[in-house]
């Protein structure tokens, strides 16, 4: 059972359907989540992948991340690391989609400058849906017609680098205005430098990893941002944090 503990005013048992209220997009022009799991010494990683790090109740909460969103964004090393496939819904997940009004099945939004996401990635090849594959000027012509074959719309939002505040003002002309961020942690820097974070959904797993395993945001270069902490839920061993960007 999950029990939320923060504010302490609303401390209870929340069942699946208060979760889903509680982990719902707020009706706004753009809400823009990022989602990650760290162990409680900070690792997001074990071998290079996330899933180790991820509890039962984690797993809850990430997937109403996706399951009441727009369009799930992803940098395409994480993409590729994880050997993401895209969303295929179950019944739950149609039907939860359905009551909130929302398409089927939400696209993939890939950020990459090229070299990093091959036309062969599962992200492009087995998705239920086309992906999105945001590029920049730079990304090689017969490159984005590789991932065009591959079944992808590409979007060029940039020269040099993907910029991300064009990047998803694509995404929201095109509807996809409720966010859903998977990692990783240099996309995470990037959108948090730009300002375009507006919620950040951090499980602490309880488990102690050490060794050299990337932070949640890494680059970027910008004072500290302070947030204000919205919800904390527990199982009694994971964390479940939600805080909001100013």
């Amino acid at each position: 059972m999950i029990r939320q503990i923060w504010p302490p005013e609303d401390g209870r048992e929340l069942d699946l359907a208060e979760l889903e209220d509680l982990y719902r997009f707020p009706d706004v022009a753009k809400w823009l989540v990022v989602n990650f799991v760290s162990s409680t010494d900070g690792a997001i990683t074990v071998g290079g992948r996330s899933r180790p790090l991820s509890t039962a109740p984690d797993r809850v909460v990430f997937k109403l991340g996706s399951d009441l969103a727009d369009v799930v964004l992803l940098g395409a090393g994480t993409a590729v690391i994880e050997e993401f496939d895209g969303v295929h819904p179950g019944k739950e997940t149609a039907d939860r989609r359905r009551r909130h009004g929302l398409e089927p099945i939400p696209p993939i939004a890939v950020v990459t400058t090229g070299a990093s996401l091959p036309p062969s990635a599962p992200v492009l090849t087995e998705a239920a849906v086309p992906t999105l594959v945001i590029t920049s000027e730079r990304a090689p012509r017969d490159l984005r017609e590789a991932w065009k074959s591959a079944g992808a719309e590409v979007i060029v939002a940039g020269e040099d680098e993907v910029a991300l505040d064009l990047a998803v003002a694509a995404l929201t002309e095109r509807g996809l205005r409720r966010i859903d961020c998977e990692g990783g942690p240099r996309l995470f820097a990037s959108l948090a430098e730009a300002g375009l974070v507006d919620e950040f959904r951090l499980t602490v797993a309880p488990f102690l990893v050490a060794g050299t395993a990337d932070r949640a945001a890494v680059g970027g270069a910008f004072d500290p941002v302070e947030l204000a902490l919205a919800t904390v839920l527990t199982d009694g061993a994971s964390l479940l944090t939600r805080y909001l960007a100013p």
